[in-house]
This record gives C-alpha cells, structure tokens and sequence, in this order.
C-alpha cells in the first residue's frame, strides 16, 4: 500500500471514529405538575445531548392505563412512587430502572393576593365560594389534598363546594381563570426562582398528608432507545437537580 492510500484509509477511520452518535427521541408521560420544570429540562437535554424528548402531560392514573392499553411511552415521570413499582410489578417497566426524581409540594393557592394565610386559616372560614382540588383516583397531588382536609377536619364541611380537575394542570386553571376561589396546587405551577409569582398561598406542612415522591421509569418499549437511557441518566444530574429546587421541589 503507497505512502497516499495509507493516508487516505487513516483519514477515513478518522472520520468513522468523529462520527457523533446519532440523535434519537424519546416518548416521556409526564406527571402534569411538573410541566412546567420538564421543558425546561426538555430544551436543556437536547442542546446537550442532542436527543429530543417528546413529552405528553397529563395525569398519573390517565397514564398508568394508557400504558397498560399499549400507548407507546418510553419513560414515565410519575406524580407517586406507587404507579412506576407497578408498572414494574407487571413487567411493563424495567426492573432496577425506578429513582424518585422530585419530592413535590402541596400548596393552598388563590389569585386574590389578599385571601390565603400563612396558616391556611382561611379554609375555616366561610369567605369563598368554590375549592379546587384534583381527582383523588387520578392524582396524587389530589390524594393529598382530600388528606389535608381529612387532617383538618374539614372534609365533610367543604365537601359541597370542591371542585374536582383532572389532573392538577386543570385544578391550576380552575383557581386562575377564577372559576375557583382557591385550591389546592402543586408548588411549582406558582412558584419560580425561589419566589411566589402572583397571590397568596400556604405551603401545606409535610406532615399533612403522605409524601409525594415522584418516581421516574423506563419502560419496557423503550429497550435499545440510547434517548431514552440518556435521559434517565440526565435527570438525576446535578444540572437538573438544581432546576427541579428552582421550582420549588426537593431533588432526592
């Protein structure tokens, strides 16, 4: 072989070797509270990766079916702990994949800058029309709610006027399109940058309700998907792990 091939077949090695990984995408199921951190995320993931994240937002339960009915999702940013072991349990997750990736916070929301007390006092009162709060059998942010209420002896009181969302993205619209005087949100659909972006709200004490730790897993259909894997790997960096405390979670 002349001194030139030679050349040329090591530049063409060169070339193989420089060759970056190919982009993928990944299909994400998004607990619906933490919309607003997981395109932040999202951005960050493909301007450092290159992969892209296609996320659909909605609520836990809403996704625990449609994964059981075969909905093409790769990754499941759950609301709880519990759907992910399931989904693992019935061999629809990958074993050894789950991590809590956020511990949220439950929060007493209102519009009305003037209306809710650092002590939630207002709840006791008769000075509101409508509360909002997600379904219970859909949301976990709902579980804790109807847990706090329970806590405070409030339950049966204000059943008459709860108003139930789907998920907590339409509970957050029910208390800002003022079709609710208030209710019961997740921290970071209020919160920013260390800050309360408008009205008056309650940060409701842990011990009010179960921990809400969210679990992330990957599912089953996402085996040999390199977006999917990077992903995972990238939401428990410390990148991340700080943009997720700018909204108001806890990272574990």
């Amino acid at each position: 072989m002349t001194f030139k091939n030679i050349s040329k077949a090591l530049l063409c090695g060169l070339v193989v070797i420089a060759t970056p990984v190919k982009a993928a995408e990944v299909k994400v199921a998004v607990a619906a509270n933490f919309t607003a951190p997981m395109k932040v995320i999202a951005e960050a993931f493909e301007r450092d990766t290159g992969h892209k994240a296609l996320l659909s937002f909605g609520a836990t339960g809403q996704f625990y079916a449609q994964i059981k009915n075969g909905a093409p999702f790769e990754i499941l940013l759950s609301a709880d702990d519990e759907t992910p072991l399931k989904l693992e349990k019935e061999a629809l997750g990958v074993t050894g994949s789950r991590f809590t990736y956020a511990i949220g916070k439950l929060v007493l929301w209102s519009k009305n800058p003037q209306l809710v007390d650092n002590k939630g006092d207002v709840l006791k009162t008769n000075s509101f029309e409508k509360i909002a709060l997600a379904n219970p059998k859909l949301a976990p942010y709902g579980v804790a709610a109807m847990q706090t209420l329970e806590k405070l002896g409030l339950a049966s009181t204000l059943a008459s006027k709860i108003v139930e969302g789907s998920n907590i993205s339409q509970t957050y619209q029910f208390v800002a399109s003022g079709n609710a005087t208030l209710g019961f949100v997740a921290l970071s659909q209020v919160y920013e940058n260390g800050r309360l972006k408008e009205g008056s709200a309650w940060l409701v004490p842990a011990h009010m309700h179960d921990p809400i730790k969210q679990d992330a897993i990957l599912l089953k259909r996402a085996k040999g998907n390199p977006a999917a894997e990077a992903l995972l790997k990238y939401l428990r960096s410390d990148k991340v792990k700080n943009m997720i405390v700018s909204y108001g979670y806890t990272p574990q």
